[in-house]
């Protein structure tokens, strides 16, 4: 096991990924990510910060392979972000872009193309907000991130390494 990044301090990583269908034995590891969601506060005042620790936390999850953790991390901040802001937004995003990843991975591509085209329409539809916070969604290349996902959907088909690391879409 691999620590992770400095950017999500030394939170441990859960010590397998779990798919559904396929690790059911195992379960997944809630006992990391109860550690991790219990840093999410009950509500995020204004906005989410772009270095919140769970926040990190849940998009290193997805660069990393644990999508369904990415996922269950990600959901607890969403809910915890200001109803209505642009995080959320961006939040759903990245949520729907793990659970593609996951869909991948089960070799389901046709659902994987449909959530990454909502991830898309989410993207658009943060476009037409008005930036110039101090949160998240202010911080994140979204164009890139897009331009990313349209780049996966122009595919013939996707494949289960077709996967989007959120990561990418900061990298120059």
């Amino acid at each position: 096991m691999s620590a992770p990044p400095s950017g999500a301090g030394n939170l441990p990583l859960p010590r397998w990924a779990y798919v559904p269908g396929v690790s059911e034995k195992a379960g997944a590891d809630y006992e990391t990510l109860m550690q991790i969601a219990a840093l999410v506060p009950p509500r995020f005042q204004g906005y989410v910060p772009a270095r919140h620790p769970a926040l990190r936390y849940g998009i290193m999850l997805n660069d990393r392979g644990y999508f369904w953790e990415a996922q269950e991390i990600l959901e607890a901040v969403w809910a915890a972000a200001p109803q209505g802001g642009r995080e959320r937004i961006l939040l759903r995003a990245c949520i729907l872009i793990a659970t593609a990843n996951l869909r991948l991975r089960m070799q389901k591509p046709h659902v994987a193309a449909r959530m990454l085209g909502e991830a898309l329409g989410e993207i658009d539809v943060l476009g037409m907000r008005n930036a110039g916070g101090h949160g998240f969604a202010d911080s994140f290349p979204v164009a890139r991130l897009a331009a990313l996902i349209k780049a996966k959907l122009a595919r013939p088909q996707l494949a289960v390494t077709d996967w989007v690391t959120l990561a990418a879409a900061g990298r120059t």
